[in-house]
């Protein structure tokens, strides 16, 4: 079997590569910096790299075509950005939605509809805990770009549920803070403690490979996803900016 893996650099999909790579899976390490995926690819028998930034549409294209034989497809690359939403810098924010959105509709697309032709497959979306957020006030597109990956997840999972297409599987990964660089490419640091990022993946395979179809690590974001609809939007808003202001003053 093959596994693709975006965002294999670093953190939860360079965990995840491992844990497919363990089950004796080849992998297919994507990601934008060469050093880090050799260095993966170093320790992981019958791996491969594919250097590209899937922020251009044509890298996405490109993997899709090299790699269209993937058993498994994990869309885990993307990042996010804090600060205030009339003073964080445009560009950066659009190539977040490119990589965040873009990239992930797009593969998704190209996958499942090769899933389809061959009756198999399972592709992995990796969002966020914040997807069930009715918003993230300081960090507005990113909490916006991973609603989108986790509401993308569940619809085609239920059209594919019900044309009876048991063989083929779409989940959403949608963990709390884990211990990544993702806090220092956002420019933020989270007050909850971070879960490891072993332990995530190891956690999500073992749901994945099942054919779950969302995905939450760790009690902490369980309970607050049990608990959130009883809060109501607004008190949820305002909870979320006090606690990312407090991000912001330190």
């Amino acid at each position: 079997m093959k596994a693709v893996v975006t965002g294999a650099g670093s953190g939860i999909g360079r965990e995840l590569a491992r844990q497919f790579s363990a089950l004796g899976m080849k992998t297919v390490l994507v990601g934008r910096r060469l050093e880090p995926l050799q260095m993966l690819a170093a320790e992981l028998p019958e791996s491969e790299i594919f250097q590209a930034d899937l922020g251009e549409e044509d890298a996405c294209l490109r993997l899709f075509e090299a790699h269209r034989d993937a058993d498994i497809v994990v869309n885990n690359a993307g990042f996010g950005l804090f600060g205030e939403f009339t003073q964080t810098d445009l560009h950066r924010e659009l190539n977040m939605i490119q990589v965040n959105v873009q990239a992930v509709h797009l593969l998704t697309k190209l996958y499942v509809q090769e899933f389809v032709l061959r009756g198999r497959g399972k592709l992995l979306n990796v969002a966020s805990a914040a997807a069930f957020m009715p918003g993230g006030p300081l960090m507005a597109t990113y909490y916006a770009s991973k609603a989108y990956v986790l509401n993308l997840t569940r619809a085609v999972a239920e059209e594919l549920h019900n044309q009876g297409l048991r063989h083929i599987t779409v989940s959403a990964l949608c963990p709390g803070p884990v211990k990544t660089d993702f806090d220092r490419v956002a420019g933020v640091h989270f007050s909850l403690h971070g879960l490891d990022s072993r332990k995530v993946a190891a956690y999500t395979v073992k749901k994945f490979l099942r054919g779950k179809r969302v995905i939450v690590p760790g009690l902490t974001m369980k309970l607050a996803r049990f608990f959130s609809p009883f809060l109501g939007d607004r008190l949820q808003l305002r909870s979320a900016y006090a606690i990312q202001h407090r991000k912001k003053s330190r």
